[in-house]
């Protein structure tokens, strides 16, 4: 019998991400051994789950599972490994995939939606980027503005719907839904409202605003 060869634990980026995001994947992430989702595949056909959600469950794991990721800056630091799981809901509501366990026990679980979103579900659901593509360039974006801002100002609760973001642009990688980022001459604005919607508590409100940044601080990628 041979041996099966190992999985290296450098990832290698999937395609499409922005080059400052396959930096961010393949230097900052690991890769860690999966079991893989086809061996349930025949059970969980059994119990009633659509073959499409199978194959989308399927498809998610063939491009993230198994990635672990740096901690994100916000909701306790983000799931812990990507990896599908068995899907969950019905043919009248829809169909939600888990994207991974959080860090830590949280009031929420990181979920991929009926239409591929990347998002939680708690008291309700909240889409917070249309991709998971989307979580990863915001991952790669505040690591990159962290890095090269000086000053990074923490903004919550209802003081966040009072910012000001004349003369900003949209970042459009991010793919934001609920959570957004935004860019300005020389600083960027990360919006979360992932946990106010979907916890219903407008008190989580928060933005982080990475100021001092020269173009590339601005771009990197």
């Amino acid at each position: 019998m041979t041996a099966a060869t190992p999985i290296s634990p450098i990832p290698v980026a999937p395609a499409g991400l922005t080059r400052r995001a396959k930096h961010f994947v393949e230097v900052e992430g690991i890769r860690v051994p999966q079991q893989g989702i086809g061996r349930h595949r025949n059970a969980w056909t059994e119990h009633g789950i659509p073959a499409s959600e199978i194959d989308r469950a399927t498809a998610f794991e063939d491009r993230w599972g198994g990635l672990a990721l740096p901690p994100a800056p916000f909701y306790e630091g983000g799931p812990r490994i990507l990896e599908a799981d068995v899907p969950e809901g019905s043919a009248a509501e829809g169909w939600w995939i888990p994207a991974g366990d959080g860090r830590v026990s949280m009031a929420y679980g990181f979920m991929i939606g009926p239409g591929g979103e990347f998002g939680i579900h708690g008291s309700r659901w909240a889409p917070l980027h249309a991709g998971t593509d989307g979580w990863v360039e915001s991952l790669a974006l505040a690591a990159h503005a962290r890095r090269w801002a000086t000053t990074i100002t923490r903004i919550t609760g209802t003081a966040v719907d009072c910012l000001n973001l004349d003369g900003y642009e949209q970042v459009p990688e991010v793919q934001g839904l609920a959570d957004t980022w935004w860019r300005g001459s020389d600083s960027l604005i990360a919006l979360y409202r992932g946990e106010a919607i979907g916890l219903d508590a407008p008190q989580c409100l928060e933005a982080h605003v990475y100021g001092g940044l020269d173009e590339w601080g601005l771009q990197g990628g």
